[in-house]
Order: structure tokens, then C-alpha cells, then sequence
């Protein structure tokens, strides 16, 4: 029980900068605090008492506002930042170096009995407010980014964001560099929403219509200009040339 607190322990230390010693993260860290919750409530559902579990899952929700079904499964160094708002179904699945952040959602579209939540593998993070929904899983060193709702199978170390979440592309420096924790499950700077590219272009597109518009306007008000101009020269040249000529 003391090697898994203390494990808990060191992970906020890798994730959140905030953190100044383990006195404090004793006393003030919801995460912490609902995972002590849930570690006893998932002992007694595997022990078959139900009811009880239960009941230690409620009250771990009533102090920490996170609510964790006591027959979800959840590996080690798991860390919940901030924590408000944070629901995990029963059947979900969470592997090692997790990370969630406040407003997520694991949750499941039907009520058929079986697997009905989703699976995270390892080193997965999560953004606030995401929407991780179904029998779905999100495979190792994925992130989902803040407010994205995702339905479908998440492949490695892909970045997830929109609604419905959709692959974030990445440039090739983006590919080439070394991953790394990234908080709230953001891409990086060199990786963009497929939908705001997509609008980049369609503005970046305008642009150069209307350059050409004004452009065309321009050529075809000078037009009238220099057909006048031409035509007093010709009169004006005419008058010149004696009549007898």
C-alpha cells in the first residue's frame, strides 16, 4: 500500500510543475486523494462486495468531485490533474503513466452488458473536457486534446482533436522530434487542427481572389482613359494635315 501511494505520489511530480512537496500533495490534491478512494473501493468489488465498494466510490466523489466506478481497471503512476468533473466508467480499462484532466469523460454509448467503456494503453494523456466514449481504445502515447469528443480507435502516438476528433497533422519536424509529456493532451505548435487548415487556406485563397479582382478592376478603368486619349490625338492630327494633301 505505502510502495503504491508513494508511486502516486512521484507521478505528479513528473506532470505538474506546480507541486512543491508531498506534504502538499497529501493534503491538496484531489487526484491523489480519489485515488485512495478507488484503490479501496476496487478491493472490496474484487472481493464481491459490491454494495460497499460502491458506497466508498460515492463518498470519494463527494470529497474530490471525481466519481471512478470501483470495477474500472487502472494501472500505475495514474494522475488526475485538477480533477473536477471527471467520470470513469465501470468496464474502462487504464494502463501505466496515464494522465486525465479535469472534465473527462470515459464513458460508454449503450447499455448492453459487457464492455461498454473505453480502454486507455500507456503513457496516454487526456485534455479537459474530452469526451473518450464506447468500447473504443486509444492506443499507447496517444493524446486528445482539450474539448474533443472521440468515437473510434486511436492509434499510437497520434494527436486527437476536434469534434468528432479527427487526426492532427504533423509537420515533418514535428515527426521527427522526440515525444514528450504534453499537458492537457495539446499538440505542439507545429501541429494544426485539420479544420483550421482547412479554413487557413480558404482565407488565404480569398485573399488572393480578391488581389486579382482589384487588380482586374483597375486594368479595365484604365481602358476608357487611354482609348479617349487616343482618339483626340488622331482629331488633333488630322487638323494638322492641310486639306489639299
Amino acid at each position: 500500500m505505502f510502495k503504491r501511494i508513494k508511486e502516486d505520489m512521484d507521478s505528479v511530480f513528473g506532470r505538474d510543475p506546480a507541486v512543491r512537496s508531498r506534504v502538499e500533495i497529501f493534503f491538496c490534491y484531489p487526484g491523489f486523494h480519489v485515488l485512495r478512494f478507488y484503490r479501496f473501493g476496487n478491493w472490496l468489488w474484487r472481493h464481491r462486495l459490491r454494495l460497499l465498494g460502491r458506497f466508498v466510490s460515492h463518498l470519494g466523489r463527494m470529497f474530490t468531485g471525481i466519481e471512478i466506478h470501483p470495477g474500472a481497471s487502472i494501472g500505475r503512476h495514474f494522475f488526475i490533474d485538477h480533477g473536477m468533473g471527471v467520470v470513469i466508467g465501470e468496464t474502462a480499462v487504464i494502463g501505466d503513466n496515464v494522465t486525465l484532466y479535469h472534465g473527462v469523460t470515459l464513458g460508454g454509448v449503450t447499455w448492453a452488458p459487457g464492455k461498454r467503456h473505453p480502454t486507455l494503453e500507456d503513457d496516454v494523456v487526456i485534455g479537459a473536457g474530452a469526451q473518450v466514449l464506447g468500447p473504443i481504445t486509444v492506443s499507447k502515447g496517444a493524446r486528445i486534446g482539450a474539448n474533443a469528443v472521440v468515437l473510434k480507435d486511436v492509434p499510437a502516438g497520434a494527436t486527437m482533436v476536434g469534434v468528432a476528433a479527427r487526426p492532427a497533422a504533423r509537420t515533418s519536424r514535428e515527426r521527427t522530434e522526440p515525444g514528450g509529456f504534453a499537458a492537457y493532451g495539446t499538440p505542439s505548435p507545429n501541429v494544426a487542427d485539420p479544420m483550421s487548415r482547412s479554413i487557413e487556406g480558404l482565407l488565404e485563397e480569398m485573399g488572393r481572389l480578391r488581389t486579382l479582382v482589384e487588380q482586374l478592376q483597375r486594368e479595365g478603368s484604365n481602358e476608357p482613359t487611354q482609348t479617349v486619349a487616343g482618339d483626340e490625338a488622331d482629331e488633333a492630327k488630322g487638323d494638322a494635315i492641310p486639306p489639299n494633301c
